[in-house]
């Protein structure tokens, strides 16, 4: 008996877990068109957030395709930012592109890759979508980030910061679209977040 309530028990939270997490679909065609908008901060006024030094670098603003979602809870970076959501605009927002991309992230990265031709330019790819830290200012922006999935269409507001610890430890956003490899993603505190 206690075995079939375990299995049912089991199957029910992998359904539930997959309802949850399920990809958003959307016909072909670009779902999010625009770039994102970057303003910059020149000598913002650091603030501490959760016992590190946040130093405001510009003000942020995008919106997007959900190409992925990873939430994290190791490493020094979970102290400020448990989810990473990897993000595309413009042709990296149309369905017929997402879907001729292998598309994963790990250990703070994200990846991509195709077989054969590559569905664009490759220069396309990296400039029209990025992977981002993000960092809630309170409760209920994390709530609302560790709800997104793939296929969502996200709207967020922010700053871009660059981080300090009191022992030296460091982390600081890309401000630009068009780098790649370690330092590339940006790091976003997140003020306000919409899931369309």
């Amino acid at each position: 008996m206690l075995k079939r309530v375990a299995v049912v028990l089991l199957v029910s939270y992998g359904a539930w877990h997959y309802w949850h997490t399920r990809p958003v679909s959307h016909a072909p065609g670009i779902t999010a068109a625009a770039d994102p908008q970057q303003f910059d901060i020149e000598n913002g006024t650091p603030y501490v957030f959760r016992d590190y030094r946040l130093t405001p670098l510009a003000r942020f603003r995008v919106e997007a395709r959900v190409l992925g979602a990873e939430h994290y809870h190791l490493g020094r970076e979970s102290d400020l930012s448990n989810v990473d959501l990897a993000l595309g605009w413009g042709p990296m927002s149309d369905t017929a592109v997402i879907r001729q991309l292998h598309i994963s992230q790990g250990n703070r990265f994200y990846y991509y890759s195709w077989e054969n031709d590559p569905p664009i330019a490759p220069q396309a790819i990296i400039t029209h979508s990025a992977n981002m830290h993000m960092i809630p200012a309170d409760a209920g922006i994390e709530r609302r980030l560790e709800a997104v999935r793939a296929g969502n269409i996200v709207a967020l507001e922010g700053q871009l910061v660059a981080i300090e610890a009191s022992d030296g430890w460091r982390w600081r956003s890309s401000l630009t679209r068009s780098d790649t490899g370690n330092g590339a993603c940006e790091v976003v505190w997140v003020s306000d977040v919409q899931l369309h």
